[in-house]
């Protein structure tokens, strides 16, 4: 059995220091290391021009120093929407999303290498959970995009994959991109999706972070989300919701509810009213989304007037919500629709 590299970029800074010193460098060559990857972004160990070039070698030929670059790219003719597919040193792609807003730029990662949470509705659960990314492989999806675009202003963890289901690593992802002598992105500025594992959840709210939450809802009841949502089996929908408004009330930090519309199952007058009587008193954002079309699923998105009435219907009873802005539409529009065709289209070839 192989054993296996040092992960460099999943390093935080103390421990690249302490890996530079047992290496037999001095701990500013690890400090010098660790900015070189956040804070430079740096594609290879030859842009690292102040590190000794015996030292680069040796990192080259011993260490794992994940970079990625584009199997895919996708451009949206409609908005600018980038979708790329990156290539993973095993053979994996993951799909991850550049949005660029008025407010700036934002980008939409992967958390896992598929997904096994079974979503009815979502493209990401087909072909199930291969494995979990690291917390390079997270944050370098962050940089590859602004190596080619520019500066990131917001990130959402919100592609493939249930990023609680990969709690250790979400949470170094977190902290390494936020980290002042790194990239140091506003954790403010960081959202992370869950469809509502309770226990994490808990566990997310004690970590001392200031991420934004959001819980993919979906369903108004326990028994429509039964019927979309695997995981509630597992935790039924007021303990989900719950748990978010601890997590509120712990963090000071606003939850907001993912729900997307779809077509005779969940967009109903009935359905918008069962919804905000859930979320009444929660001060939570409801953040209303049309569902995108998946081949391999029969949900409709849907129509434009069943969601401005769904979205009157909750703000007359004191809910705040949102549309969510359609992006990339043109492109594969729903998370895990290039991943799916990319794999369909090698195993063809």
């Amino acid at each position: 059995m192989t054993e296996k590299k040092p992960d460099l970029k999943s390093m935080t800074r103390e421990e690249v220091e302490a890996f530079a010193e047992a290496a037999g460098e001095k701990r500013y060559r690890g400090r010098q290391l660790y900015e070189w990857m956040h804070a430079h972004q740096a594609a290879s160990f030859d842009e690292m021009k102040n590190l000794p070039e015996a030292w680069k070698r040796r990192l080259s030929e011993t260490c794992e120093y994940t970079v990625l670059t584009p199997l895919r790219r996708q451009v949206s003719a409609e908005d600018g929407t980038k979708k790329y597919l990156f290539a993973l040193a095993d053979g994996h792609v993951v799909e991850t999303v550049f949005m660029p807003y008025r407010f700036g730029n934002s980008v939409c990662v992967s958390s896992q290498v598929g997904c096994r949470m079974g979503c009815r509705f979502c493209a990401s659960a087909i072909g199930g959970w291969e494995r979990d990314l690291t917390p390079a492989e997270i944050l370098e999806q962050v940089y590859a995009v602004e190596r080619e675009n520019g500066k990131i202003s917001h990130v959402v963890v919100m592609g493939t994959g249930e990023p609680l289901d990969n709690y250790d690593s979400l949470v170094r992802f977190v902290r390494l991109l936020s980290d002042e002598n790194g990239r140091h992105l506003s954790q403010r500025n960081i959202t992370v999706s869950t469809c509502g594992l309770v226990p994490q959840i808990k566990k997310l709210a004690q970590e001392g972070l200031q991420i934004t939450l959001a819980l993919s809802l979906h369903a108004p009841d326990q028994k429509k989300r039964l019927e979309l949502m695997p995981v509630a089996n597992r935790y039924d929908i007021h303990e989900a919701v719950e748990a978010c408004l601890a997590y509120a009330k712990d963090t000071g930090r606003r939850v907001t509810f993912e729900y997307s519309l779809i077509e005779g199952v969940n967009d109903s007058g009935e359905d918008a009213e069962q919804l905000a009587l859930l979320l009444k008193g929660s001060g939570g954002h409801v953040n209303l989304i049309p569902v995108n079309p998946v081949a391999e699923r029969t949900f409709r998105r849907s129509r434009r007037a069943a969601v401005e009435a769904f979205k009157n219907k909750l703000e007359k009873n004191g809910i705040n919500v949102t549309i969510r802005r359609e992006m990339g539409r043109d492109i594969d529009g729903a998370c895990g629709q290039l991943r799916r065709r990319h794999i369909s289209e090698t195993r063809e070839g």
